[in-house]
């Protein structure tokens, strides 16, 4: 049974809503029972810097589009909104259900992150549970691919229902984190590859010589023209290196994901998983 399956039968009550019409429609969003357990987006780094109007916009999506209850916002550094302080402020509803499940704002592998989820999950006075990171999932592909339109970059011809690569030829999606993060966000890059019919490499954000030798390759592959896909939220640190990375290749760049409606869905996705899973547990 899937993990979507098990998380119905844990929600009984649950109340499916009609899709949204437009760009961004998807799957069925759904309404989550009084009394649920809290969905709190762990966010890295602190409150009151860039980007944080990112996090705060993302819960107000997850809370409008998918589960009509409050997401709380919970950063793993400083102690304005902190996780332990936001998991310490809620209370468990009923006693077979944890109070809340956290789920990684990241959208691939993010060891610093998921470690702070975990120490705080563990530390939290009412139960709580860790879900994964965001990615990989179709989804990103179809934020990456958003986000390079709005850049100008690439469009969807809605009318032939195919993309027509216009600003750039090739790109180089750039993740932050190490050889893992890379190798699960080169799912992403195939399923951008196949949205772009275009060629798609991946590289680690926080390697200079990687994002090089993506783009040499692209351009030895015929590609006239290369940009910079950056496979983040922009809440992370690494948003900072990208402007530089793009002009290291002579490249334009896109934005980052920002509060897409694709990952409110995600962030609701991971927690109907991971509730399901404590509850099979």
């Amino acid at each position: 049974m899937s993990p979507e399956s098990q998380a119905s039968e844990a929600l009984p009550s649950r109340r499916r809503r009609t899709p949204r019409g437009g760009r961004h429609r998807g799957d069925e969003s759904f309404l989550l029972p009084p009394g649920s357990p809290t969905l709190v987006l762990a966010v890295p780094g602190a409150a009151r810097r860039a980007g944080t109007e990112i996090a705060a916009e993302l819960a107000r999506l997850v809370e409008i589009e998918h589960t009509g209850q409050p997401a709380h916002v919970g950063y793993v550094e400083g102690d304005e909104a902190g996780l332990p302080a936001v998991l310490a402020g809620l209370t468990q509803g009923d006693p077979d259900e944890p109070a809340a499940v956290v789920v990684p704002m990241s959208t691939g592998p993010d060891p610093a992150l998921e470690s702070a989820v975990r120490a705080a999950v563990a530390a939290a006075p009412a139960p709580a549970v860790a879900a994964e990171p965001l990615g990989p999932h179709p989804l990103i592909a179809e934020a990456l691919h958003d986000r390079l339109a709005d850049a100008g970059l690439a469009r969807a011809d809605r009318i032939r229902m195919m993309t027509m690569v216009t600003g750039a030829s090739g790109f180089v999606v750039a993740t932050p984190g190490g050889p893992t993060a890379v190798r699960q966000a080169e799912v992403t890059s195939v399923l951008l590859a196949s949205r772009l019919a275009a060629p798609v490499f991946t590289a680690s954000l926080g390697d200079e010589m990687a994002v090089r030798g993506a783009a040499d390759q692209l351009r030895a592959s015929g590609a006239a023209s290369v940009a910079l896909a950056p496979h983040l939220i922009g809440l992370e640190p690494e948003w900072e290196y990208v402007a530089a990375a793009a002009a290291a290749i002579g490249a334009a760049h896109s934005g980052p994901l920002g509060a897409h409606p694709a990952l409110a869905r995600l962030a609701a996705l991971r927690y109907v998983e991971a509730l399901a899973t404590a509850l099979a547990g």
